[in-house]
């Protein structure tokens, strides 16, 4: 359908009917060029021509329901009714100040998250979909925004495809397209179709329009999905002027319908009831997402849960504070329930929580790990078992070929090269091929893949036919692209690392692609690409008026049976079940080395074929001739090692899931430390269980899965339906998994993961989108990074929470008990006015609160076990702390009212005449001891936070851990000076007491208390006895075990059946020592 135009260059621009003009049509047309793509220059130019290629309204977060959020807020609801019984007793200071405090906390609180929400938006288009271009001659990535028209795009199977784009160019080519179309199976793409011939042929006026989308085979569309091959197209149109776009602009303002049963107003579909059903039920779910009960992460939905509790604890109390005084309410009761109501009301909690989140994010990406759901951040604390794939995650993902077995020549063997992409680095020698299992495990005790032994290999003189002919299918049958960069003095390569490995291998003799296309001939013909079912790769290539050969490489195990000879030349031999024994011998040799095996073959073409013919697979791939195996190596990441053994001290089982063969596997596994080097001391049957291929482990059933001892912690040969069943096997095992990704086929198991990781550099779009954090290095020690980072947020979240909590348990416990004081008049005099408790609750504790959310991780953080997600924050240890540390400061706060009113009074306490109201000489007693109750209050409260750094250790010693290994005697200045936000809240907050105290007016008239002298000397005292108190709370638990975590019963029971490895791996480390040890 045309475009409508309008008077902006952008509409005016766009091609019309792109699918009926020819690829030079549309290159002159868009002025760009098919192989080195548009200049900066041109870029600069096309982007403020047509802005950013998104639909307009996408993504953001608004303002005003961030602002609903905080006004719905219980917190808020208590300080309003608070408010509203201030003025209707007519006092309106109080009532000013209160509010003054709802405005600024809703304006602090609505900063705050509508910043942390701005900022997920802006991480998580960090990992938003991206595009493949080629710009000023070089493949690039950049994310799918900056796409303009003219862009060359270059597409692949599991990209999303981000724009609307002319094809120039497929090889199997097929997109999922039911976004456009609605229908289910894939489009077969076809870049050289003429769709002007079908419009010439047409009688219709308007042919060109009747061809609809999903029959347009040369172009892709954007938010399609490549489900198979590869194609490279010229972008035509973006943003709002895709296909896509036109849909989303003819939906913008209409609401979404409701899609469930349950929901429906439907009378005619589903009865007369429905409609009071559905409309309750909807009223429902308005309501728990006005009131935050049933949106946000797990942690946010318990805290409000916890905030609309606090509420009714509040109204519960100032019922009480009505039955004491016989429900005779006047003024002063008023007040005093508006206290009460206060009190137990943490007003900063949920902003101290969203700066905390904030906070995580910013620290996440600076670890490289960008998060995508808020809920990742809570949930990564928690992980107990870790998932990965191999490739470029454990190890480097730059693969190299480090042997090559020709048969009836023996292994080539490259050294000493350490640049993966640089075929001029190193040299490749010649050696004599291993024919015995024992000799292999005796040169593999002596050497790594890297070495080679200078007796039996010799220096390459000479290319030989049999080594040509291997070169030219690992080089032909490969779709990676090596090339020398003179600009930038360096070697470049674009594709798979499989293939890029092969082809640096060919370039070292000169039988790089290019130079066989364009310098020898040799032209392709078609195309059978790679397929993870049956783990091959063929293509048919000519050169000049010779028979055309069919190249092909793949898996040793899907090859070998395919082959009816060996070798070349004066070495080929019939493949007999003798020599296919010695081969599969020779791949075992590779394999136990840690190296990759590969099979390449070649086949003439059948009888009768005709250049155009269509060929099936299976003539294809059949009656091979088996040229040799290739040795591929990944090396590990030089810190993959650490992070799994931090994994491991940390209660974290690592499990590899891998698409190379068992062998393979089990030797990177046993490099990095995921399994032992030796298993003497494991049991025959857990032995077995370390190492499975997918057939093994898909080939039973749950039981039997269940009833092994521990899960495997490599699977080799493993396929997308292999992993989400080891994630519903470690559900079973109440484990609390991660898994990584990066294919389309990974989506379902990142899914169906507690925690999807998706990798930011490798991996597809569509996999992107199911994770729930992402990666921008690839690298499993980023895992581990995320997982130590996670374990301090929830940390700090603990901590804050006990803290606040406490804080109001100290106020309730004063103000109920308080109950008791009445002065002349019978009434209840309240220790702490209403607004001493709002400075308390919003100055005193919120600071603090925040300093603690950015505490630091402790030494320990990831040397002990994970914690248990259904517990969640509120864990014993946290509740009963709270009610000790709350209870102290109550109590001594308490005495101290006591002791000023007696003291002062010489034994007979005279609580005066309307005191909750206004200063008078009667007052004199009971507005000093107010002020020393709240400056003691105020104290130790500042002083319970950095008790509160830990909840186990002292505040002398609060980590032990690194305080020895740093060999510091006397750590508190240090632990102290190490969070500077949290030292300066509390000593500024501490400060804050004599201003507060004494400045004229603001003493009297506003917090209801005088100046003070002597009864500074009680809170230096209350101090101590604190501190004293607490110190010998933490050494109780330390001394009986109370709350530690290792001891409870759910991780005991994790422990036995997937960490019990643990000792067993030590011991065998120890067991290795000792051998090696003795033989010295």
């Amino acid at each position: 359908m045309r475009r409508k135009s309008s008077s902006s260059p952008s509409t005016q621009s766009y091609p019309s009917h792109p699918f009926l003009l020819s690829a030079d049509e549309l290159i002159s047309h868009l002025e760009t060029n098919i192989d080195t793509g548009l200049s900066t220059q041109q870029v600069s130019s096309l982007q403020t021509r047509y802005g950013h290629n998104k639909l307009s309204g996408e993504g953001g977060v608004t303002w005003y329901s961030v602002l609903a959020k905080q006004v719905s807020n219980a917190m808020i609801l208590v300080l309003v009714l608070a408010m509203a019984l201030a003025y209707g007793v007519s006092d309106y200071i109080e009532g000013g100040v209160i509010t003054a405090v709802i405005i600024g906390n809703i304006l602090i609180g609505f900063y705050q998250e509508y910043r942390a929400e701005q900022k997920m938006d802006a991480l998580r288009s960090l990992s938003s979909p991206s595009a493949t271009v080629i710009r000023n001659g070089e493949v690039v990535t950049i994310p799918s925004t900056e796409v303009v028209p003219g862009d060359v795009v270059l597409v692949k199977t599991g990209d999303t495809v981000p724009a609307d784009l002319r094809l120039v160019d497929g090889m199997n080519l097929e997109c999922d397209e039911k976004i456009l179309t609605g229908e289910a199976v894939p489009v077969a793409k076809d870049a050289a179709f003429d769709h002007r011939s079908v419009v010439e042929d047409s009688s219709s006026a308007n042919a060109e329009t009747h061809i609809g989308v999903g029959d347009r085979l040369n172009m892709v569309y954007s938010s399609s999905t490549v489900t198979k091959g590869r194609g490279k197209g010229i972008v035509v149109y973006t943003g709002m002027y895709t296909e896509i776009g036109k849909i989303a602009s003819s939906m913008q303002g209409k609401k979404r319908p409701q899609g469930t049963r349950n929901r429906s107003m439907s009378i005619k579909k589903y009865g007369p009831l429905q409609v009071f059903r559905g409309g309750f039920l909807r009223s429902w779910d308005a309501l728990g997402r006005f009131l935050g009960l049933t949106t946000g992460t797990p942690l946010q939905r318990k805290l409000s849960k916890l905030a609309y509790s606090l509420f009714g604890l509040a109204i519960i109390f100032a019922i009480i504070v009505f039955g004491v005084n016989k429900f005779h309410v006047t003024n002063e009761v008023a007040i005093y329930a508006i206290s009460t109501g206060i009190a137990i009301i943490p007003e900063s909690l949920i902003a101290v929580l969203t700066i905390t989140m904030v906070v995580g994010m910013t620290q996440m990406h600076k670890r490289r790990v960008v998060i995508r759901q808020l809920s990742a951040l809570e949930a990564l604390g928690g992980v107990t078992n870790i998932c990965s794939d191999k490739t470029g995650t454990l190890t480097q993902g730059q693969m190299v070929t480090r042997k090559a077995w020709i048969p009836g020549v023996g292994v080539y063997s490259v050294n000493k090269s350490d640049d993966a992409s640089d075929p001029s680095r190193g040299f490749v020698t010649l050696g004599s091929a291993s024919s015995h299992k024992a000799e292999v495990e005796k040169q593999n005790e002596k050497t790594q893949p890297t070495q080679t032994d200078s007796k039996e290999e010799q220096a390459i003189t000479e290319v030989n036919p049999e080594l040509e002919t291997f070169l030219l299918a690992s080089s032909l049958c490969n779709l990676a692209t090596v090339r020398y960069d003179s600009t930038a003095g360096k070697w470049q390569t674009m594709g798979d690392p499989t293939e890029i490995a092969l082809q640096v291998f060919a370039h070292r003799f000169g039988y790089g692609k290019k130079t066989l296309e364009a310098d020898l001939k040799w032209k392709q013909i078609a195309e059978y690409p790679f397929d993870s079912a049956i783990k091959r790769m063929s293509v048919i290539y000519s050169k000049g008026a010779d028979e055309p050969v069919i190249f092909v490489k793949g898996a040793v195990e899907r090859i070998i049976d395919l082959c009816t000879s060996v070798g070349t030349g004066n070495h080929e031999e019939k493949m007999t079940s003798e020599l296919k024994e010695n081969i599969l011998q020779q791949m075992k040799s590779l394999a136990d080395q840690g190296l990759r095996v590969l099979a390449i073959a070649q086949r003439p073409v059948p009888d009768g074929y005709q250049k155009g013919d269509e060929l099936a697979r299976e003539d294809v791939e059949a009656e091979l001739n088996l040229l040799g195996l290739a040795g591929l190596y990944d090396p590990p990441r030089l810190e993959t090692k650490d992070a799994i053994k931090e994994c491991t001290n940390a209660g974290i089982r690592v499990h590899m899931l891998t698409g190379d063969h068992p062998s393979t596997a089990s030797a990177i596994a046993k490099e990095v430390g995921i399994i032992p080097r030796y298993t003497e001391s494991l049991s025959a049957e857990k032995a077995a269980s370390l190492v499975k291929t997918a057939a093994e482990f898909d080939g039973m059933t749950e039981d039997e899965i269940d009833a092994m001892p521990t899960l495997p912690l490599v699977i080799a040969r493993c396929a997308p339906d292999t992993k989400t069943r080891m994630i519903a096997a470690l559900h079973r095992r109440r484990c609390f998994a991660a898994m990584t990704g990066d294919g389309v086929n990974d989506a379902p198991s990142l899914q169906a993961a507690d925690v999807g990781i998706a990798m930011g550099m490798g991996g597809s779009d569509v996999a992107k989108s199911a994770s729930d954090i992402v990666l921008t290095d690839d690298n499993f020690a980023s895992i581990v990074n995320a997982v130590e980072e996670g374990r301090r947020m929830f940390d700090n979240i603990q901590k804050f929470v006990l803290h606040l909590l406490a804080s109001n348990v100290a106020e309730v416990v004063l103000l109920i008990v308080g109950l008791a004081f009445q002065d002349n008049d019978g009434v209840s005099v309240f220790p702490l006015s209403p607004l001493q408790i709002l400075w308390i609750n919003m100055l005193t504790s919120s600071f603090p609160a925040f300093g603690l959310g950015r505490e630091k991780a402790s030494a320990s953080v990831m040397r002990r076990p994970p914690h248990d997600m259904k517990k969640g924050v509120f864990t014993w240890q946290v509740i009963v702390d709270m009610i000790v540390y709350g209870m102290i400061m109550g109590t001594l706060t308490l005495l101290t009212f006591v002791i000023v009113v007696y003291g002062v009074g010489n034994g007979t306490p005279d609580l005066g005449f309307d005191c909750n109201r206004k200063d008078s000489e009667s007052c004199h007693v009971v507005f000093r001891a107010r002020a020393a109750v709240f400056a003691e209050l105020t104290w130790l409260i500042l002083i319970s936070a950095w008790e509160i750094k830990s909840l186990r250790n002292s505040m002398f010693n609060l980590d032990p851990l690194r305080a020895g290994q740093e060999n510091v005697k006397f750590p508190f200045f240090r632990d102290v000076w190490g969070n500077k936000f949290l030292f300066w809240a509390v000593v500024i907050g501490a400060l804050s007491v004599f201003p507060a105290v004494y400045i004229p007016g603001l003493n009297t008239d506003v917090f209801k208390h005088r100046g003070i002298t002597w009864e500074w000397g009680l809170s230096f005292g209350a101090i101590i006895i604190f501190i004293l108190g607490a110190e010998a709370w933490k050494g109780l638990k330390r001394r009986t075990g109370w709350f530690r975590e290792h001891d409870s019963r759910e991780y005991a029971s994790v422990s036995e059946s997937d960490f019990g490895l643990k000792s067993s791996l030590s011991t065998a480390r120890s067991m290795t020592k000792d051998s090696r040890s003795t033989s010295a």
